[in-house]
Order: C-alpha cells, then sequence, then structure tokens
C-alpha cells in the first residue's frame, strides 16, 4: 500500500478529501454536469491515475498494472454477463418469444392488484434476475399502462417493485462483482444478501397493494395472495442464494412466485374484483384484448426456451458430480506485481456469461425461423454488441479506477476517516452508501464497483464483520435504482411519460428514503450481533 506524501496530507481530512476526487468527478459529472456516463468514467479513471501517481507516489508501472488488471477482470466475468443476458433477451424479442410471455402474463386476471403483482412483482422481477439493465421497468411498466393504468401509476409502480430484485439481477453479477472487488467469499456474500432481504420481499406485495389502491382495507381481499408471492420469492431465493449461489437465486424466487400466484388464482379466484373508479362506475372490467386462445403449451415452452435452458444448465454443472471438472477449467494470470498484489482467477466454461450465452444460442435455436436461425443469432448477437458499448466503457473505467484505489491506499484512507467520524454507528449509514451509488450510476453492479471494497476496509476499521456489511452495499443499492435518474427516463419513456420524469421522482423518493432507513437499522442492529 502506498502513502501520500506532504505535510499538508498528514491532515487525515485532507487525504481524505483528495482520495474523494475521482468518486465525486463521477458524482458531479452525473448528477449535475448531465455528462454522459462513459465520459464521466473515463474522466475519473485518469484523476485517479495522476493522484496515485503524483499524490500517494505509486510508480507509474505498478499503476498501469493496476488499470489493466480491472480492465480485464470488467471484461470477464462482468461484461461478458452483462453482454450474454442482454443478448438473450434481445434474441427472445426478435423471435416473439417475449411478446407470448406478455400476452399470457396479462389475461391472468381481471383484478388490478393481482395485475400489479404479477407483472411489476414476479415478471418484472424475473426480467431483472434474467437480463436487468432496464428492462424490468420498462417492459412491466408500459404492459401495466397498455391494459389500462395511468401511466404514472404504472411508472412509480414498477420502479418500487424493482427493488428487492436488483440485488440477484442478471443473473447474480452484483453479488459476483462484489466477491470479485473485495475478495470476500461469493458464497457467503450470498447468502448475507438474501437474508437482508427477506424481511422487504415480504412486505414489498402489500406496499405496491396500497401505493395502487391508497387503502389499506383492499388488502383484505388479496391478503393471502400477497403473503403467497412474498413468501414464495423469499423461500426460493433465500434457498438458492444460500446452496446454489447467486446465479439463480432472483429467477428461482421470481419463478416461484409467478407460478405460485398463478395457481393461487385459479384455485381461489378473487371474489370482489378492484378496478379503477372509471372503470367501476361503468361496470366494464378493463383487462387487456390480447387473444391467447391459440398460444398453446408447446409455445410457451418455446418462448421461455433460453430461460429454461439456463436453469438447467447452471443446475447441472453446480450440482451432478460429473461435471464438476468444468469449474477447474480456469487459469489464474497476475497482472499487478505491487503491493498485496495477487493472481487473478479467470473460470470460462461455468461464469454466468457463457452458460448464458449457451441458453441464449439454444432459445435461438428452438424459437427461430427455419433457414434463418444462424443468421438471427449472429446479427442480434453484433447488434447487442453495439448497444452495449457505452456500458462496456463505463463498466472498464470503473472496475479500473476500483483498482487503482484500492492498491494506491486511497480506499484505505477514505475508510479510515468514515470509520473515525460513523464509529460503531456506521453500518446504519453503509446502505445509504450503495443507495448513493446506484443513484448515480444506475447500477447495482457499478456502486459495488464504486463502492464495495470501501465498504469492507471501514467494516474492518470499526470491528464489524466486513461481508456483512459490504452485502449492505449492495442492498442498499437496490433502494437507489427506484429514483436513479437512468431507471425514470425508461420508466418514463416506456409509459409515454417523456418530460414529467420529476413527477416520477418526486412519487419515488418517500419509498426509497423509507426501504433505506429500514434497512440501516436491519443492518446495524444484526452487525452488533455478529
Amino acid at each position: 500500500m502506498w502513502e501520500p506524501i506532504g505535510d499538508a496530507l498528514s491532515n487525515m481530512f485532507f487525504s481524505t478529501v483528495l482520495a474523494l476526487i475521482p468518486i465525486l468527478c463521477i458524482l458531479i459529472c452525473l448528477g449535475f454536469l448531465k455528462i454522459k456516463a462513459y465520459k464521466a468514467t473515463l474522466l475519473s479513471l485518469a484523476l485517479a491515475f495522476l493522484l496515485a501517481v503524483t499524490v500517494w507516489k505509486m510508480p507509474i508501472v505498478y499503476a498501469g498494472q493496476a488499470v489493466i488488471e480491472g480492465i480485464l477482470t470488467a471484461v470477464w466475468p462482468i461484461i461478458w454477463v452483462i453482454i450474454a443476458s442482454i443478448f438473450t433477451y434481445n434474441i427472445t424479442v426478435k423471435t416473439g418469444g417475449m411478446s407470448i410471455i406478455n400476452k399470457t402474463l396479462s389475461n391472468i386476471s381481471p383484478d388490478r392488484r393481482i395485475q400489479v403483482l404479477i407483472l411489476a412483482f414476479a415478471f418484472g422481477g424475473f426480467l431483472e434476475a434474467a437480463a436487468g439493465f432496464g428492462t424490468a421497468v420498462a417492459i412491466p411498466a408500459s404492459l401495466l399502462a397498455g391494459i389500462g393504468f395511468h401511466p404514472i401509476f404504472a411508472a412509480v409502480i414498477c420502479l418500487i417493485a424493482n427493488t428487492v430484485p436488483v440485488a440477484f439481477g442478471g443473473i447474480g453479477i452484483p453479488v459476483i462483482t462484489l466477491a470479485q472487488v473485495t475478495g470476500l467469499s461469493l458464497s457467503e456474500l450470498s447468502t448475507f444478501v438474501s437474508y437482508q432481504l427477506i424481511v422487504f420481499i415480504l412486505v414489498l406485495p402489500f406496499v405496491l397493494v396500497v401505493v395502487l389502491t391508497k387503502s389499506f382495507k383492499t388488502l383484505k381481499d388479496v391478503f393471502g395472495i400477497c403473503l403467497v408471492s412474498g413468501i414464495s420469492f423469499a423461500l426460493l431465493q433465500t434457498i438458492v442464494a444460500v446452496y446454489l449461489g447467486p446465479e439463480l437465486a432472483a429467477i428461482a424466487g421470481s419463478l416461484a412466485s409467478l407460478v405460485c400466484m398463478i395457481i393461487y388464482v385459479k384455485i381461489r379466484p378473487i371474489k370482489n374484483i378492484w378496478l379503477f373508479p372509471q372503470e367501476r362506475d361503468s361496470q366494464e372490467i378493463a383487462v387487456a384484448q390480447n387473444d391467447i386462445k391459440g398460444i398453446d403449451g408447446k409455445q410457451q415452452l418455446v418462448a421461455w426456451s433460453p430461460y429454461i435452458a439456463l436453469f438447467i444448465l447452471i443446475m447441472s454443472v453446480n450440482l451432478i458430480p460429473q461435471l464438476k471438472f468444468l469449474h477447474n477449467m480456469a487459469s489464474e494470470i497476475q497482472f499487478y506485481f505491487g503491493p498485496d498484489g495477487k493472481p487473478v482467477s479467470f473460470q470460462w466454461i461455468t461464469t454466468p456469461g457463457t452458460l448464458m450465452l449457451i441458453s441464449a444460442i439454444i432459445g435461438g435455436l428452438v424459437q427461430g425461423e427455419k433457414g434463418k436461425r444462424v443468421k438471427d443469432l449472429i446479427q442480434t448477437f453484433i447488434a447487442t454488441i453495439k448497444q452495449l458499448v457505452p456500458t462496456i466503457l463505463v463498466v472498464s473505467s470503473i472496475v479500473a479506477m476500483a483498482k487503482l484505489m484500492g492498491y494506491s491506499g486511497m480506499t484505505s484512507i477514505i475508510a479510515v476517516f468514515l470509520a473515525s467520524i460513523a464509529g460503531k454507528a456506521y453500518p446504519f449509514i453503509s446502505p445509504l452508501i450503495g443507495a448513493l451509488g446506484t443513484f448515480v450510476t444506475g447500477s447495482d453492479t457499478s456502486a459495488n464497483i464504486l463502492f464495495g471494497a470501501l465498504q469492507k476496509q471501514t467494516a474492518m476499521e470499526i470491528g464489524a464483520n466486513p461481508t456483512w456489511i459490504a452485502a449492505a452495499n449492495t442492498v442498499g443499492a437496490s433502494a437507489g435504482k427506484m429514483i436513479s435518474p437512468q431507471s425514470i427516463a425508461i420508466a418514463a419513456s416506456a409509459t409515454g411519460l417523456v418530460g414529467k420524469e420529476g413527477k416520477i421522482l418526486n412519487a419515488t423518493i418517500p419509498y426509497c428514503i423509507g426501504y433505506t432507513i429500514l434497512l440501516g437499522i436491519e443492518i446495524l442492529v444484526i452487525s452488533l450481533v455478529l
């Protein structure tokens, strides 16, 4: 670890301010100057490099090695899984599979409360778990608006719903990334994140109904289904996260919730159908007019095929002993040779991105039009790469900056300062730091890259469990997702509310504050026990 030079830097506050410059640069550029994310992160990386070399006296060779390690660990596995998940989603849209899924789900019940739980909570959770990057807001919000929901309602409800699945979104990439940047145990992080989310998953369905109806009285008719949706989601997600890892956690939870709600509605149909006031006055039941009579079981199976394949692949490589050898197909390469440098491990086959890509190819071959399947796959993959170029630049530069700040000692100085200021109360504000990261970057993964190592080191300074506090970063980041300008812009676009983003933000802020405060209390209380 390198030490800052100069008499002025003996002052901890001044040292901390200098160390915070790259992070503050991102916050100011994105939050106030509205500079494009890839430009802001590249500028911040340049500032971090300059500070490391000139102020912290880190040799240029070592600084360069830290940047190279950051870029390559960003490409594999983080960027790789982002490409694979968006490619899977894009190919499902191109082949029409997503349209079949949408039509079926929006016609399950005419009750508006049930539609919110199915489309925003369960299906939105599945989209976040399988793809992320705005799909969980854009698709459910546009569906709700299309079947008669007020656009503001549709946008706000989907933003609130898109919180608890975010921590395990994109087949677990936020937690995988957190383990990568902190060096903490992936299985332990996955376990702690799932534990921290349980209460919020159980409560969220009830919150969504109250937000929709503006009344607690309306919970009476749907209390059972709210309970079923929350328990099934929390139970399956926790079991998978603890025993299998983060990749399938939210996918299993959201699908379990979706299936359990459909079964519940079929067995116990809602007697008192809740509609919007204008619909009740006219005695009309406004439901989506999608024709699903012609969609049979085979078409449903084909539509879900990429995600079914992903589920089977991940379960197989983790549970079938004969396939354990695939985990050994890995390489260890050292890029940084300064203090604290160590080899970086690259999993080639069992990494989530590779399994997701294989699933997408299987789905594309099953779903695609004869004679065009391979061509469509290639074209869609190329289009996906082009679509994600800005994201690739952002993630690469942020991971490189995080590595550089960690190796140079900047992260350590910030952690020591925060620990000295907050003391034993720091766990209470740890989720707020994660929420700030997502508010600025729009991504739980990026928030973990920015602040994951900082949370770990601060926890160690105050004697708290570093894994528990690091996990709080990614769960806190899920709260910031509902007020992130990027998420709000997506919701506004999906519901035809471009130019009215301020109204959406004002509606979601109270829920974000409440979520973060309750989470802070949970983290603080349990951290004292741990």
